[in-house]
């Protein structure tokens, strides 16, 4: 298989590389430098030049350059134009959305058929874009998935997250009432490719089933050394879980057994 990839060097966007690659497919990057996102010609040209069969739509605007209203140029426009260049030259798209299409105040846990609610910043732009995706193209795959679980202590994915609470304040504030949704990148990785080849629509990428983020916290500081000072609260009490009986992805517990 060849596939394109935008946000490659994030987490999941490496993981996914890697994954792929290790299956002995092609893998061709999006560099937004070479290709600007605002340039519709340039980015059909670029599209039809490499000829992928998918196209995976990781981006974010992570890394912001000062453009105005950057952050939904990248989250909304560019992913709409993506979606309608694979329509129009038949390369398959998926467009990974987010778990932040929920408020704090959305009761989960949710499914394919909960109604997103974020009214502004990230969640909002990935709301829109979610449904920008499927009026543009009807033949799309949206995931939406959670925090991202890593090995790479420097990266930003949950690890990397604990490991900068720990040099910043010296503890990591955990909830016993905050069920995360959250994956581990080679499974994620994993799910996206099995899903580009299944049927259009919105599917829900989450591995927790059961666990609270202190518990999380706990098994993950065992499974690294016990390396970070993790302390118990109630101060975030949210049921975050998605659940989709469609999408099957190992549990937590598959990588972390010490999970309760």
């Amino acid at each position: 298989m060849r596939a394109l990839i935008t946000g490659a060097s994030g987490a999941v966007g490496t993981g996914l590389q890697h994954y792929l690659e290790s299956q002995g497919d092609t893998v061709v990057t999006w560099n937004r430098r070479q290709t600007p996102i605002d340039d519709y010609a340039a980015m059909e040209a670029f599209v039809r030049a490499e000829k992928p069969e998918v196209l995976f739509h990781l981006a974010t605007a992570s890394t912001p350059t000062g453009r105005e209203n950057e952050s939904w140029l990248v989250n909304y426009e560019w992913t709409s134009e993506l979606a309608w260049i694979c329509r129009v030259l038949g390369v398959r798209f998926v467009f990974t959305s987010s778990i932040m299409v929920f408020t704090d105040f959305a009761k989960g846990p949710f499914t394919p058929e909960s109604k997103p609610d974020a009214a502004e910043g990230y969640g909002y732009e990935k709301r829109r874009a979610e449904e920008r995706v499927m009026e543009q193209n009807p033949n799309a795959v949206v995931a939406r998935i959670g925090w991202q679980i890593g090995e790479d202590t420097n990266s930003r994915h949950m690890v990397g997250f604990f490991e900068t609470q720990m040099q910043k304040e010296g503890q990591i504030n955990a909830s016993t009432r905050w069920y995360p949704a959250c994956s581990f990148i080679t499974d994620t990785a994993d799910t996206l490719v099995k899903l580009a080849d299944g049927t259009p629509g919105l599917y829900l990428v989450d591995s927790n089933t059961r666990w609270t983020f202190c518990e999380i916290a706990v098994a993950l500081n065992e499974r690294h050394g016990n390396r970070w000072k993790i302390l118990p609260n109630e101060d975030f009490v949210f049921d975050q879980r998605m659940i989709d009986e469609r999408v099957a992805i190992p549990s937590l517990k598959t990588h972390v057994p010490t999970l309760p």
